[in-house]
């Protein structure tokens, strides 16, 4: 199965912290690590060191998108959060960009992991939308 990474994080969130919330959230959910095929946030991150460090080292395509781009995917979130459209401009970070990561790539798409959180970050995971577990 392929996986579309979205993430959210706090300013100078490291890689490792990065990596580490997505080895967990993969092991929870039974998905190999080589199932991701991509990673996004919020263009506001694009100087992010941490976010294309993990890119990197995962080897796949890092996209940014508008917060105009992640609102499109509003009604299809798990959770709307005025804390992130105060800082950002939409509701969640996380499952929009993978939402629009997925889409872009593959077509129609769901969430499949919705927002996880940890200290400095949040990760969602969108595949395509015909595959049911």
């Amino acid at each position: 199965m392929q996986v579309y990474l979205g993430l959210g994080c706090r300013r100078g969130c490291p890689a490792d912290a990065l990596s580490d919330l997505l080895t967990r959230t993969l092991l929870a959910h039974d998905l190999p690590p080589g199932a991701v095929m991509g990673l996004a946030s919020i263009d506001l991150k694009h100087d992010e060191p941490g976010l294309h460090e993990l890119a990197r080292r995962l080897g796949v395509p890092l996209l940014f998108f508008s917060a105009a781009q992640l609102g499109a995917f509003e009604a299809r979130l798990t959770h709307r959060s005025a804390v992130a459209y105060q800082h950002s401009g939409c509701f969640g970070v996380a499952e929009s960009a993978a939402l629009a990561l997925a889409e872009q790539l593959c077509g129609p798409a769901r969430v499949l992991v919705p927002r996880t959180l940890q200290a400095d970050a949040s990760l969602a995971l969108a595949c395509a939308a015909a595959f049911h577990r």
